[in-house]
């Protein structure tokens, strides 16, 4: 995108290790450990990351992202074209894709599949009330036309989770009963709590080139990858010393020096990865109230929430801007006695307002990742000095993204994104993620950046939005910080990403 000033993640990420000495082999199992159990297999109806990382090798996209972060093809056989008027997205396909079931891809699969995304993913969601329609032109091209511009919708129809994957069109159901692809492997088996099993898929078809990020050519080296639940982080860092796994997802940060001199596996630093977050239940319970909702903004002290989770400032930043300097987003813009104020007079002041009469304040949270847990341990002991009655309830992932789609059951939950290259990708402005952020100055702010197609211009769109973000606090954000995995000193292949994937990757033998 001409959005970005450099590409972070991909080439701005550190490892710590010296290029690989073997050549890439075929065949293989790579066992990668995970911070837990996915809550679905089904990208479309799911942001959870876990459900990305797993479903990207069996699910594809029309499009995806290179290494510079712009929109490349996937399934499609090139960029959209788009009509003067923005109004009018004509997609061409690429022809001899192969479904796991041995089916080929056509306009009528993508079409159905698309219809489907408009009608159960939250993006697809966010997408469908500017969709006039979604019609196959011929076998191998479809055209979608808008009601009025809507500049993210190539970066939507890339992204990897609350996905517009492509499926065949008599398999669309809901919820998903078979996980039939285009990816290059292919589900064959899950045992909860011990793995869940991919094969490759010997008739799939690559993109051509070579690979730039997530695009690219997508070779199948690996005859077998099994996710594997490791929910303990202790637990993944000792896996991660003894080099028990091909791969390590999630590490504490502190762990950086144990796992950079380990024998067996090689460190892996994305900075900056990505940003923690308090997402807020702006429709139902006490969160609702704006002026409840500004008591916790003006409670809580960021610095110590990032100092208890990641210790050290060469793993973090305090920054009000959700985007980092390295992004033409980055703006401070609405902040200003808005973040890292840790100010329990205010925060009285704003509760009185609020008629808050001391009922419990629930924040869902989980140990899995630790980093949430310790910020929410401090952020915890700010808010009763405020005089919240605070609940902080503690259960394990997939429990806690099942619990958030009930806004009855929690006030705040804690969450974590990477850097997204489209603004309109960041769950919590959506309408319908959990938060259920849906305001009149959110519409305003949200529908001028999303028609607006120049960069400068909408990047000045951009700073209206972080305004009313601070100033109607629909989610916190906590700060900037790094990503810590590990990879085995006999993986090959693996680019650093937010989302690891292991096409292209092999194991020394």
């Amino acid at each position: 995108m001409q959005a970005m000033k450099l590409a972070l993640f991909l080439s701005a990420a550190t490892i710590a290790l010296m290029p690989s000495a073997f050549a890439q082999q075929k065949g293989g199992v790579l066992d990668v450990a995970t911070i837990g159990e996915p809550p679905t297999l089904d990208p479309m109806v799911s942001t959870a990351d876990l459900v990305g990382i797993v479903s990207q090798h069996m699910f594809e996209t029309l499009y995806t992202f290179d290494k510079d972060w712009k929109p490349a093809p996937l399934l499609a056989a090139s960029l959209p074209e788009i009509s003067a008027d923005g109004k009018t997205y004509l997609i061409k396909l690429r022809e001899g894709v192969k479904f796991h079931d041995g089916t080929g891809m056509t306009s009528e699969d993508v079409v159905a599949s698309l219809k489907r995304w408009t009608n159960l993913a939250s993006r697809g969601k966010q997408a469908a009330t500017l969709i006039e329609a979604i019609e196959p032109v011929d076998d191998y091209s479809i055209k979608i036309t808008l009601k009025q511009p809507y500049a993210p919708l190539t970066s939507l129809l890339a992204f990897n989770n609350s996905a517009a994957i492509v499926l065949p069109a008599e398999k669309q159901a809901e919820p998903m009963t078979e996980f039939v692809g285009t990816g290059p492997y292919q589900f064959k088996e899950r045992k909860p709590d011990q793995y869940i099993q991919l094969v490759r898929y010997d008739g799939y078809k690559s993109q051509e080139g070579e690979p730039s990020g997530y695009a690219g050519g997508r070779q199948q080296n690996l005859d077998e990858i099994r996710f594997v639940p490791v929910p303990d982080a202790n637990t993944r860092v000792e896996a991660a010393v003894s080099g028990q796994y091909g791969y390590v997802d999630a590490l504490p940060v502190e762990a950086f020096d144990r796992v950079s001199g380990s024998a067996s596996s090689d460190a892996v630093m994305l900075k900056p990865f990505g940003w923690p977050v308090f997402i807020m239940n702006t429709s139902t319970g006490i969160a609702a109230n704006r002026n409840l909702r500004k008591a916790v903004q003006v409670a809580l002290n960021n610095e110590d929430m990032l100092t208890a989770a990641y210790g050290s400032k060469d793993f973090f930043s305090v920054e009000p801007s959700l985007y980092p300097a390295q992004f033409i987003w980055n703006t401070d813009a609405g902040s200003e006695g808005s973040y890292n104020v840790g100010d329990a007079e205010a925060a009285k002041a704003l509760l009185k307002t609020a008629n808050y009469n001391g009922e419990p304040l629930r924040i869902l949270t989980s140990r899995q990742y630790e980093f949430h847990y310790k910020m929410a341990q401090v952020a915890a002991e700010y808010l009763k000095l405020a005089g919240f009655n605070v609940d902080m309830q503690v259960v394990d992932w997939a429990t806690l993204t099942q619990r958030r789609a009930d806004p009855a059951l929690w006030d705040i939950y804690i969450t974590h994104s990477p850097f997204l290259p489209e603004p309109a990708l960041i769950d919590p402005l959506s309408v319908s993620e959990p938060g259920k952020w849906n305001t009149p100055a959110r519409a305003k702010v949200m529908d001028a950046f999303n028609a607006e197609a120049d960069p400068q211009k909408r990047a000045a769109l951009w700073a209206e939005v972080q305004k009313v973000v601070f100033d109607e606090v629909p989610f916190i954000k906590i700060g900037n910080f790094n990503n810590l995995s590990a990879k085995s000193k006999k993986l090959d292949g693996v680019t650093p990403a937010p989302w690891p994937y292991f096409w292209n990757a092999s194991v020394e033998k």
